[in-house]
């Protein structure tokens, strides 16, 4: 056989053996462009969702503080109202010392607990102490004493704590 002869088939096989695997270099080079467009696609996603991410964050720390202010109000206002408590419950206390006090004083039918009772300064004394144990009058070192308006400086107190927290 000549030297031609085996030089082309050589080059024929090889030719082959090219062209075989040129077309498995393409189905490769096919599957790696698909896969391509879908890691952009894929890219993209993240990319949006990374963004909407970093707007909830930012909204979330919005509303966080906003709650924080919200709570730290509330409880100014709890602080408010326990104060308001403990201050109307010393008005009650006091409130109650002077009836018991004005009991003392006046018998429990409404007469007076002394032997003077027919005299015109120890009745008048009953009265005052009755028409006390119903409504005592406001002492000038009381805070939580009425006003013009007939509300205490406590509930005036307690209005406008409210009123701010609108």
């Amino acid at each position: 056989m000549p030297l031609s002869l085996i030089v082309d088939i050589s080059v024929a096989f090889l030719l082959v053996v090219t062209i075989a695997y040129a077309i498995v270099l393409n189905k490769r080079l096919v599957m790696l462009r698909r896969d391509k467009a879908v890691l952009e696609k894929l890219a993209e996603t993240f990319s949006k969702s990374t963004l909407r991410a970093e707007e909830s964050i930012a909204h979330l720390k919005t509303t966080a503080e906003s709650i924080q202010e919200h709570v730290d109000r509330a409880q100014s206002l709890r602080d408010d109202l326990a104060f308001l408590i403990d201050r109307g419950g010393k008005a009650a206390d006091q409130l109650e010392d002077v009836v018991r006090e004005a009991r003392k004083k006046v018998g429990p039918i409404g007469r007076p607990a002394s032997n003077t009772a027919g005299t015109p300064v120890a009745q008048k004394t009953a009265i005052q102490a009755q028409a006390a144990a119903r409504d005592p009058a406001p002492s000038a070192t009381d805070k939580s004493t009425s006003s013009a308006d007939g509300r205490s400086e406590a509930e005036r107190e307690l209005l406008k704590a409210l009123e701010s927290a609108r």
